[in-house]
């Protein structure tokens, strides 16, 4: 006898097989769903030691704005989490970065992070990808690439703002950068939040918690890009000499769709 699905039972299946899965497609932005993108790369911290077939440690020993990078600034703290810490030693400061640098490359598609933010004044905590080539052909950052910051949050303003940006042509005085600085309610309520990015041939679309909060045309990457995670620490992420430390933030998990 013929087994027949009705379009209920249909959706039992398609909720469990999700579910099964691993991937939560709800929390996905709808047009990302709509295009019925695959998860082609992830990373959901889990065990006791950062994954350095995934990540490398960024630039240790080298002082970024106001801050020193350490590698043990960087870890797995057990639940499923990766910590990066901005800690006060004297009178110095220590950082941490990973990134995809030497591990993998990524060409257009839905790039995502959950996160926890910083509490402090002075640190600035970011998901953002990098060219390898950037800055080397001004003038066109489609074949050079860009830096595109997926989100990057500071307390020097307000709590609840977030940053979105694009830079291209190099740090030099050829350099030239668009943003957006939306407010987000909830931002500082000690919870996580997702950040995304749709990279297409033509344009990144920016979302917070699933929405979207901007999207621009400029400098969009015709090259592989790779990814950071940061916690750093300069001038316009304000004066940390009133802040508690350590500071940190926590990465819950990155997904990567195409």
């Amino acid at each position: 006898m013929p087994l027949f699905l009705y379009p209920y039972d249909m959706r039992i299946i398609c909720c469990i097989c999700i579910l099964f899965s691993g991937i939560t497609f709800a929390q996905l932005p709808k047009c990302v769903v709509k295009k019925e993108m695959k998860l082609v790369w992830q990373d959901e911290f889990d065990g006791e030691k950062i994954d350095l077939e995934k990540w490398n440690f960024r630039y240790p020993g080298s002082v970024r704005g106001n801050g020193v990078v350490k590698k043990d600034n960087c870890y797995l703290d057990g639940e499923g989490h990766l910590v990066i810490e901005a800690v006060k030693a004297d009178t110095n400061y220590y950082i941490g970065q990973v990134s995809t640098m030497k591990t993998k490359l990524f060409k257009y598609g839905y790039f995502e992070c959950r996160a926890k933010l910083t509490t402090q004044v002075g640190t600035s905590c970011a998901f953002w990808l990098q060219s390898p080539t950037f800055g080397e052909i001004i003038g066109d950052p489609e074949k050079s690439g860009a830096e595109v910051d997926i989100f990057e949050y500071r307390r020097k303003y307000r709590t609840n703002e977030v940053h979105h940006t694009v830079h291209w042509d190099g740090y030099g005085d050829a350099h030239q950068q668009k943003g957006k600085s939306p407010i987000k309610k909830g931002l500082d309520d000690g919870e996580f939040h997702t950040f995304g990015l749709l990279w297409t041939e033509k344009k990144y679309f920016f979302f917070v918690d699933g929405k979207k909060s901007w999207c621009t045309r400029k400098a969009v990457s015709g090259r592989t890009l790779y990814i950071i995670l940061s916690l750093e620490m300069n001038d316009w992420s304000g004066d940390p000499s009133n802040s508690s430390f350590p500071d940190k933030v926590l990465y819950d998990c990155v997904r990567v769709y195409q």
